[in-house]
């Protein structure tokens, strides 16, 4: 049997990420039955031995969260439309220090959305990015997010 109080944060989180996305409160019981589902498949899929990820460390992320998509979404726009911007496309390497799983893939996905950087593999336990421009500080920049997100869910960083 799952505790309850994580299933029930869960829930309230995809309810929460629900309504966000679909604008408003419409069609909430579709709402409220698929938070439920995702909250449960999310318990029931945590990888034994994993720590799970801290729902209240990802809220303090979420305002960070939305402005660097806001500014990639602005990079890209203005590279689009001035061609004079910089480009020098390529592939650059980070290993991550993060514990493979679900905070990993927390990682991944959420770096996807740093200005011009798009994660397309992994080689040797190395995330290959895309980079619109590879003469910016990438991997410092990965750094950087790595550690406010280890931060943020109270997962310990390899050395």
């Amino acid at each position: 049997m799952q505790p309850v109080r994580p299933l029930v944060l869960r829930t309230l989180s995809f309810l929460l990420l629900w309504v966000l996305l679909m604008g408003g409160a419409e069609q909430l019981a579709f709402g409220v039955a698929a938070a439920a589902l995702a909250a449960w498949c999310s318990m029931r899929l945590r990888e034994d031995g994993q720590p799970g990820l801290r729902l209240s460390g990802l809220w303090v992320m979420a305002p960070r969260f939305l402005w660097q998509s806001l500014i990639a979404g602005v990079d890209v726009a203005l590279r689009a439309f001035r061609p004079r911007l910089r480009l020098d496309p390529g592939l650059v390497s980070f290993r991550p220090r993060l514990p493979p799983g679900s905070a990993r893939s927390l990682f991944t996905a959420y770096t996807s959305l740093l200005p011009g950087t798009v994660p397309c593999g992994e080689i040797d336990g190395a995330v290959v990015y895309h980079c619109l421009d590879v003469g910016q500080p990438i991997v410092a920049q990965l750094t950087d997010e790595e550690t406010r997100l280890a931060r943020a869910l109270q997962v310990e960083l390899a050395p």
